[in-house]
């Protein structure tokens, strides 16, 4: 089994902020949490998303953050980026997180998650970073990050090992469904559809791409 490692639990609050469009505050600003942090069924304990509509639920009660994909990102915007900077609740090193399969299963601390989907990112991301053109520059990079669904609640801290203890067989990973979605390849996105327990999120984004190409059922 593959096996990587928390480096950082993450947690915040909304707060008012006149950028975060229009709901005019965010909770986008995590910052590491001290000692064990409880995972439920809907997120961390400590830790609320302030848009409900576009986040959280069980389909992304957590989001993780490969250090890795950070520190490319802080050599090529030439500025340090933290851990938890991009709002992710775990900060995470040795898993190829953008790169998880859907489906997959990580035992992370007492906590059993499930690989569900890709981040899209939005304009509170672009101005929180205030990097100009973000949005289409990490979608066309697809590192994603992964949203997970609590299977097994229990304990998260740094240091904890993050152990793969399944990975499903029809090779869909985070990246590649990412970009079928924005590549209108309506195809690969009825797969995702298939696959057991897939989020309800991907059935929307595949009828949203079939009614663009003209092709949705009748």
């Amino acid at each position: 089994m593959d096996t990587g490692i928390v480096l950082s639990v993450n947690t915040g609050l909304p707060v008012s902020a006149e950028w975060a469009g229009r709901l005019k505050h965010t909770a986008i600003d995590k910052r590491p949490a001290a000692g064990r942090v409880r995972v439920h069924s809907l997120g961390l304990e400590g830790d609320v998303q302030a848009d409900t509509v576009n986040h959280g639920g069980r389909d992304q009660a957590v989001y993780a953050y490969a250090r890795e994909e950070l520190d490319l990102w802080q050599e090529r915007l030439g500025r340090p980026l933290r851990d938890g900077m991009f709002g992710e609740n775990l900060t995470t090193r040795g898993v190829e997180v953008s790169r998880a399969l859907i489906g997959e299963r990580w035992r992370v601390g007492s906590a059993l998650l499930e690989v569900t989907l890709p981040r899209t990112p939005c304009g509170t991301f672009q101005n929180w970073l205030g990097e100009r053109g973000w949005v289409k520059r990490f979608t066309q990079e697809a590192r994603t990050g992964a949203y997970l669904r609590v299977l097994e609640e229990g304990e998260v801290a740094a240091g904890d090992p993050v152990v793969v203890e399944y990975r499903p067989d029809h090779g869909i990973d985070l990246a590649t469904a990412f970009r079928a979605r924005h590549g209108r390849d309506a195809a690969l996105l009825r797969r995702v559809v298939e696959i057991p327990g897939s989020a309800a999120k991907w059935r929307a984004q595949l009828a949203a791409v079939e009614e663009q190409l003209g092709t949705a059922p009748r």
